[in-house]
């Protein structure tokens, strides 16, 4: 049989979105790229546990970093990341095997 969902791929990354606080990472990176301190600070977790999330999302492949001076600056993969198009009512990340929808922020869930 061949595999058309890639299922070792998707489910490692429907694993790594399987966590509450990856979850409200991504929420908050839907904004624009954050270091890791802004990252903590906006959703008051520590240091530590925002970096550990990070890491797991970026061997996930739903976010890329990149250092920018002293910082290292984490924002959500455009090849993962879409934004609400015209016609559609919100964001998503497209995973190849299957696709999350991210509500618009202050819709109704």
């Amino acid at each position: 049989m061949r595999d058309s969902l890639q299922s070792r791929k998707c489910a490692r990354k429907l694993k790594c979105l399987a966590d509450p606080e990856r979850l409200r990472i991504i929420q908050c990176l839907r904004k624009g790229p954050k270091n890791v301190t802004e990252i903590a600070d906006e959703l008051q977790i520590s240091l530590v546990n925002a970096s550990h999330h990070l890491g797991v999302l970026r061997q996930a492949e739903i976010v890329i970093d990149e250092r920018q001076g002293r910082f290292i600056v984490y924002r959500l993969d455009p090849r993962v990341y879409q934004p609400e198009e015209p016609g559609e009512e919100n964001d998503h990340l497209d995973l190849g095997c299957c696709r999350l929808e991210i509500p618009r922020e202050g819709a109704k869930a």
